[in-house]
């Protein structure tokens, strides 16, 4: 029988002022899990609070019994425990099957898990189908799954929403029609929790004067715009002549030294944007086609502008 690809989630809260201690300690864990056979690749999302105050680490696997082999070594099981001291609590960690509508990740996503009392199996199954309907009839509703425990690592019932906008989410987490299903559930749950997850370049938009962060197209096209321009100069003028002509470094070399300075460049210059495009960007206003129209072309003039230019060199 073949597998499907797995994507362990793991959330995290850390103490006050461990912030820093926490992400030495998470890239010891990242070189850790980069060796485990059946790893294919992994995405760590700091908090960015008040929306996501966890740190959200997506680690994917070739198949499911790669992913729990990992979760159960020794090597991971020892690092863990030097975490513990850095944690507020212990971490919430749960498999999701890749592959099919409703997997991470999303604009915003929320992960719940849910204990069932034992026995009330099938009575909690029946109330799932319900919020399932309900949850899918919201606004900005774009998938959903549902995944049953995982004998010897999860022990909750996961079910993994994801909603086109952060407002969205929560508008239906805190709808009165969600509450009301949820009062039906005390008879056959112990307990439940969910946790926000954000992805995407939310970070980078967070001082764009809104309270949401932007569409996901919109966000995306202000990157492209401020990527390809640095990237092109950073080659064009650092990267060729003096990392790989004058200082020798190889290509491969050269490259991430390219991708890490492209980061760090976009980091500063993407809150700045997006201040300038706020007019444009900030969600929830209704504007109008028009206006999300003349955004979208202007970034589609600048690309034509780069190219231009840069066909010049």
């Amino acid at each position: 029988m073949i597998e499907d690809p797995v994507t362990v989630i793991v959330q995290t809260r850390t103490r006050p002022g461990q912030e820093d201690a926490f992400g030495r300690w998470q890239a010891r864990i990242s070189a850790a899990v980069a060796e485990q056979p059946g790893f294919l690749e992994q995405s760590v999302m700091p908090p960015n609070p008040p929306a996501q105050p966890d740190w959200v680490i997506l680690q994917r696997f070739g198949t499911q019994s790669g992913a729990v082999a990992w979760l159960r070594s020794e090597r991971r099981q020892a690092l863990v425990a030097e975490a513990q001291g850095l944690l507020a609590g212990l971490d919430d960690v749960h498999l999701v099957r890749d592959g099919v509508r409703g997997a991470l990740p999303a604009p915003a996503s929320a992960v719940i898990a849910t204990r069932v009392r034992p026995g009330q199996e099938a009575a909690f199954r029946r109330w799932e189908q319900r919020i399932a309907a309900a949850q899918a009839r919201a606004p900005g509703f774009q998938g959903y799954r549902f995944e049953p425990p995982v004998p010897g690592v999860q022990d909750d019932w996961l079910a993994v929403l994801r909603f086109d906008s952060e407002g969205s989410l929560q508008a239906w987490l805190e709808s009165p029609e969600r509450h009301a299903l949820l009062n039906q559930s005390t008879a056959f749950t112990e307990t439940f929790h969910t946790r926000i997850v954000r992805t995407g370049f939310d970070s980078w938009f967070a001082g764009n004067g809104t309270r949401q962060a932007p569409s996901a197209w919109k966000q995306n096209m202000v990157v492209i715009a401020l990527l390809y321009p640095v990237v092109f100069l950073f080659g064009a003028m650092v990267q060729t002549p003096i990392l790989m002509q004058y200082e020798g470094l190889p290509f491969w070399f050269a490259l991430f030294i390219g991708n890490v300075v492209s980061v760090l460049l976009l980091a500063r210059l993407v809150p700045w944007i997006g201040r300038l495009l706020a007019w444009w960007l900030t969600p929830g206003e209704r504007t109008g086609w028009r206006r999300d129209a003349v955004g979208a072309g202007l970034m589609v003039g600048i690309y034509a502008i780069c190219l231009l230019a840069f066909s010049q060199f």
